[in-house]
């Protein structure tokens, strides 16, 4: 059985974490997903949090998507099917709407229901991403705006070229490496690697029907070909970004991917994000990361996971070269006990957890501890990702305070290039997704298996 170890009473975090240096260094089986466990849902506690910043926002959002509650709106988030008039009449009317959900005001966050009849709420030129109840508010707003405003400008891009991969007009180029696996360091590298070969498929997404489409349909100027460009490859890396993290974390803690029968990978905490519109071949270049492995195989666990993504985690050998994506919906720490200690599922070679959040609430913090001293004391190698500096320090003075033996963290070269606006705080400074990471294995102990097993039965 895994370890139950007690929960520890929290001391007060240190107030600063010494620098670590880092070492050197498909296959679909549609099934149904594993009946849903109890546990706080991050997607859940994020949206009800928009409210704390501006009152009655996520009644407005379910207003304009159309929907009646919650519920109604998690299950369309998670792939399932609606029960009420879910729907719009045209491409325009699904844009305008979704364009309303951002409509308050960015400084008193009023909302259009709260303006007197004289008022009515205008976005910012510059970026058309941020919306005024009128020139006072603007006016005061600005020293705070003009520091993200040019951001933000990519951001309302982005948020409407993403449409492009929802409908399948944007599928990630993908093709063995040309070059050797290790001169592939970063984006830039990856980047001059595709070279002009990814310059021609981006070329052909822009001048493509479906681009035509999209801006006719938004209401708004087309932009520059230059831009357009620019967003699609923001998107690619949004999308490659976790797979290829996956890769940074396999290389960085030595895993073998050349084991007979393939190696595996859990992905913990998994949502929507990284489900919802996820397809087999999004993961190839995992794959073409690690030039003749024997197979790998994701599993996605989480409270969140969608509906659609209904994959098996089975534990048949892999055909060499292939990657096989599975899912799994609950707690990661009844999983192990109900898939991994039962030999259902492969054990993990490499744990990966992309912004897990704990440092942030209370209630996910009490979700994660048994995970994440399950993960210390089973010696498991594990990485975690991050949105800021500040979530870094965060996370890694919990993870010191539960004497995980963390060996590497830092900037990710593999980070999402596509900026983060914080919904209901649109001129906070935008993040990236997965930009540091956290690499850990073990306690900073290092107890053998005796002491181990005289620990765990003692208590914490």
């Amino acid at each position: 059985m895994a370890p139950r170890s007690r929960r520890r009473r929290h001391r007060k975090p240190p107030s600063s974490v010494a620098p670590i240096i880092m070492t050197p260094t498909t296959i679909v089986t549609p099934m149904p997903l594993t009946p849903s466990k109890p546990g706080p849902s991050i997607d859940t506690l994020g949206f009800f949090s928009l409210d704390d910043n501006v009152p009655g926002l996520s009644q407005l959002i379910l207003q304009k998507l159309n929907m009646k509650s919650y519920e109604e709106y998690k299950l369309v988030v998670d792939g399932g099917t609606p029960v009420s008039g879910f729907g719009f009449r045209c491409p325009q009317e699904m844009f305008q709407r979704m364009e309303d959900t951002f409509r308050f005001c960015a400084h008193c966050r009023v909302l259009p229901s709260g303006l007197s009849d004289s008022k009515v709420l205008r976005h910012c030129k510059r970026c058309r991403n941020v919306y005024y109840c009128g020139p006072e508010c603007q006016r005061s707003d600005w020293p705070a705006h003009r520091r993200v405003c040019q951001e933000l400008r990519l951001v309302a891009v982005d948020r409407l070229m993403e449409w492009l991969l929802v409908t399948g007009d944007f599928v990630l180029p993908s093709g063995p490496w040309p070059w050797p696996p290790e001169a592939v360091q970063d984006w830039d590298s990856w980047f001059s690697m595709k070279g002009l070969h990814l310059d021609a498929t981006l070329d052909a997404v822009l001048v493509s029907h479906a681009v035509t489409t999209l801006w006719a349909s938004v209401g708004r100027p087309r932009p520059d070909p230059d831009v357009l460009q620019g967003s699609l490859k923001r998107l690619l890396t949004d999308v490659l970004s976790r797979p290829l993290t996956l890769g940074l974390g396999l290389r960085a803690l030595e895993i073998d991917v050349r084991r007979i029968g393939g190696s595996t990978v859990h992905v913990v905490g998994a949502s929507h994000v990284e489900t919802f519109l996820t397809r087999p071949g999004d993961y190839d270049e995992l794959g073409h990361m690690f030039p003749g492995h024997l197979g790998l195989r994701v599993v996605m666990v989480g409270v969140d996971v969608a509906n659609g993504f209904s994959q098996s985690t089975s534990t048949s050998p892999l055909e060499p070269g292939t990657i096989q994506l599975s899912a799994h919906r609950g707690l990661y720490h009844d999983f192990w006990e109900e898939q991994v200690e039962t030999g259902q599922t492969d054990h993990p070679d490499l744990v990966a957890a992309f912004h897990p959040g704990f440092h942030s609430s209370p209630d996910l913090m009490e979700a994660w501890l048994p995970t994440l001293l399950l993960l210390r004391d089973y010696k498991i190698p594990t990485l975690i990702t991050v949105y800021s500096h500040q979530e870094l320090i965060s996370s890694l003075q919990i993870l010191v305070e539960l004497d995980t033996h963390i060996t590497a963290y830092g900037n990710n070269p593999f980070m999402s290039l596509k900026p983060e606006q914080v919904y209901s705080n649109p001129n906070k400074q935008p993040v990236y997704c997965s930009a540091y990471y956290i690499m850990f294995l073990g306690s900073s102990c290092q107890l053998d298996n005796s002491q181990l097993e005289e620990k765990v039965d003692g208590g914490i």
